[in-house]
């Protein structure tokens, strides 16, 4: 029945009651509007890997940073690109790097940010419904990582009921 694909794209935590932790879980889960552990845990496997692969890169360059900026440009590229990185970051910075730079460049959240829903679960809501676009596309998937070059094109779709500024769910002074 297995087809020998990996469909499980994060790891769940070694120890799975330790108070502390669950603690910190559940903030975020409420701070950014998660629908279960799973998408934060998801976002933490991100995070692991990226540190993982700019580990590698310092190694590659045996300690050298500039090499390894020049072997993991790509990898820095597209974390520059998506807002996770500045512009003027290097590779060390990517080990320093927390999950919520990861949680902060989903759709969610920018459309959060941007004044789209009163609350992050709203602005989730939103878009599962297909009321919010980027650019042109109707987006209706709520952990799309939106590029940093894309964040002003996120906006209410012109055909959805919610892009008339006068709809009672449209929060107070939103574009």
């Amino acid at each position: 029945m297995a087809t020998g694909k990996n469909t499980k794209f994060y790891e769940t935590p070694n120890h799975p009651f330790q108070g502390e932790r669950i603690a910190q879980e559940a903030d975020l889960l409420g701070r950014y509007g998660l629908k279960n552990k799973e998408e934060l845990w998801r976002a933490q496997s991100e995070l692991r890997d990226y540190r993982r692969e700019a580990r590698r890169l310092i190694g590659e360059a045996q300690g050298d940073m500039e090499a390894a900026e020049e072997l993991g440009e790509e990898f820095l590229d597209r974390l520059r690109r998506y807002g996770i990185l500045s512009q003027d970051a290097d590779i060390s910075e990517v080990l320093g790097l927390d999950v919520t730079d990861i949680l902060e460049r989903r759709l969610q959240t920018v459309a959060y940010r941007k004044g789209i829903g009163h609350t992050p679960k709203q602005s989730r809501q939103f878009i599962i419904h297909g009321h919010v676009v980027v650019g042109e596309g109707r987006i209706t998937r709520p952990s799309k990582k939106v590029e940093a070059s894309e964040e002003d094109l996120v906006a209410f779709d012109e055909g959805s009921p919610l892009s008339d500024e006068l709809h009672p769910e449209r929060a107070e002074g939103q574009e």
